[in-house]
């Protein structure tokens, strides 16, 4: 049997590659070993046996659709009864799911097509068919360079994964906060709108929306030098200490905001109907939840409302 290199841009494989028979000798090969590499169907099955005969057809066309996710291997129990009879199979039809050499999942009888179909697709989710681009191998790339703040580069890995697959909606989130880190709030917001609104509450949509609510926050503010004088002429000024933070907030300045609306809570937990823990709870949904910001400003924040 063909093994097919997953990423290496072949052609569909042929139904030969997909579909074989096995026996006792070659089960460790044919599924243990090939499950390694992509999920594999086991069909035990006998000539005597009617219902097997109704689900081979659709079995054999499930996995040709799935173009090479998901590989079968019939054995015939009557021919080779010790691996059946090893795992305990005491009627048939039975298919047995193996994943990197392990039984997965199964069903025993002839299921419905669609009932098939939904199998198949729960067990390949996620495995990338030969020949295929992976999608989400191209997100993760792009989300790193941008954890790295190179958010120019990201938008371009990130509009190739879009490329493939338009309605990816971590690459349409990423792309969106690459071009809101970089000021491009009008660009930002047409690229959320492309986001179906079954979708909007995704965190990472969410993340993204939120950051733009912020900045368009900060865009009614005053200079940030003009903030300091009021907050520094007036401690006890909340409101001014509030937009401090929001304008610092903008500026990419996240352990002053952080600060600054601390402050507050430390001195008026109630003020303007908790505003200020709001509002830090929504910078820290900006930055997301592993940010070093997020991660710190969370536990002060902890201290203060439990101390």
């Amino acid at each position: 049997m063909t093994i097919i290199d997953q990423g290496n841009g072949a052609a569909n494989p042929a139904a030969a590659d997909l579909i074989k028979d096995t026996t006792t000798q070659s089960f460790m090969k044919d599924v243990i070993e090939e499950s390694k590499r992509q999920p594999v169907l086991i069909d035990f099955w006998a000539e005597w046996c009617g219902p097997c005969k109704q689900l081979t057809p659709i079995l054999e066309k499930a996995v040709k659709a799935a173009k090479g996710k998901v590989k079968l291997v019939k054995m015939n129990i009557d021919q080779h009864p010790a691996i059946p009879g090893q795992m305990g199979i005491q009627s048939i039809p039975a298919v047995i799911a193996f994943v990197n050499g392990q039984p997965a999942d199964g069903f025993m009888g002839a299921v419905p097509e669609s009932q098939l179909n939904a199998f198949i697709e729960k067990l390949t989710k996620g495995v990338t068919a030969p020949g295929e681009v992976n999608v989400a191998e191209i997100v993760q790339e792009a989300d790193a360079v941008l954890a790295e703040g190179d958010a120019a580069a990201a938008a371009q890995i990130y509009a190739e994964a879009l490329q493939h697959d338009s309605t990816n909606i971590a690459a349409l989130a990423g792309l969106a906060k690459c071009y809101a880190v970089s000021g491009a709030m009008e660009q930002a917001k047409q690229t959320l709108a492309m986001v179906p609104e079954s979708k909007r509450n995704d965190p990472a949509v969410k993340a993204v929306q939120t950051t733009i609510d912020l900045a368009e926050q900060a865009e009614q503010l005053g200079p940030v030098a003009e903030l300091e004088q009021k907050v520094a002429a007036n401690p006890l000024d909340h409101q001014a200490r509030f937009d401090l933070a929001t304008a610092l907030n903008a500026q990419g300045n996240r352990a002053a905001a952080t600060e600054q609306l601390l402050a507050i809570i430390k001195r008026d937990r109630k003020w303007n109907d908790d505003g200020a823990r709001k509002q830090l709870v929504q910078f820290f949904e900006a930055w997301g939840g592993t940010d070093d910001a997020t991660v710190e400003g969370r536990k002060r924040l902890s201290t203060i409302l439990f101390s």
